[in-house]
């Protein structure tokens, strides 16, 4: 899954009103921000096997560290711990950062082929596969994605134009990004995917741009 995690992070706006949109988007989206960095070391694999989904060609071989249920819930607690402690931030907003780290194994196994793991080193893979149809990946993508939209647009409101139109802006963004992935070739190389996948963390930036010129909508 791609705008669905975002969706997410916008929606999480909602349960944490003082932790910024960036901080939600690094949560939701830390197995992918951590994956490409372990691709290039070469701690996890993946290979390119156009046709493999209806959605993607990606083979995920191996990703036990970024992927894996029971390290996401280390990664979760680990980012919502550090935040609080940085920040001074009540535990409520680290327990939903959390909890927006672990969302990332839940959504994946939707989507996924058989091949979400457990742990790290157990057999065991998860996934209901909804990649074998395009269309049921495009309406639950863009339903999740839709509704965190709409609860962060209606739990926030513009200090200024920055903040309306920076807004609107990733979210066209991000839609286009998502269908031109889908329907677009294949990559070229794992390593072209890494390196690509990096720029993922402009999209963290981009969160705590808008986040600083917008407020809390009066209840």
């Amino acid at each position: 899954m791609f705008i669905g995690h975002f969706g997410l992070g916008f929606g999480a706006k909602r349960a944490a009103p003082t932790v910024s949109l960036g901080a939600l988007f690094l949560a939701c989206q830390f197995a992918d921000l951590l994956w490409p960095l372990l691709l290039l070391l070469g701690v996890e694999r993946v290979a390119i096997t156009p046709g493999i989904t209806k959605v993607t060609p990606l083979d995920f071989v191996s990703y036990p560290y970024s992927h894996s249920l029971l390290m996401l819930c280390v990664w979760g607690l680990l980012i919502g711990a550090v935040y609080v402690v940085a920040t001074r931030s009540a535990i409520a907003a680290g327990v939903t950062l959390g909890l927006l780290a672990v969302s990332h194994w839940v959504l994946d196994v939707i989507v996924h082929r058989p091949d979400m793991p457990l742990t790290p080193t157990g057999a065991t893979r998860l996934g209901i596969d909804l990649w074998s149809s395009l269309a049921a990946t495009f309406v639950a993508e863009f339903a999740i994605f839709g509704a965190g939209v709409y609860i962060y647009a209606r739990a926030t409101t513009a200090r200024d134009r920055i903040g309306s139109i920076g807004l609107w802006a990733l979210v066209v963004f991000l839609g286009v990004v998502m269908v031109a992935n889908v329907l677009g070739p294949p990559p070229p190389t794992v390593s072209a995917i890494a390196w690509a996948a990096q720029a993922m963390w402009l999209l963290v930036l981009w969160g705590y741009w808008i986040d600083r010129h917008r407020i809390r909508a009066p209840s």
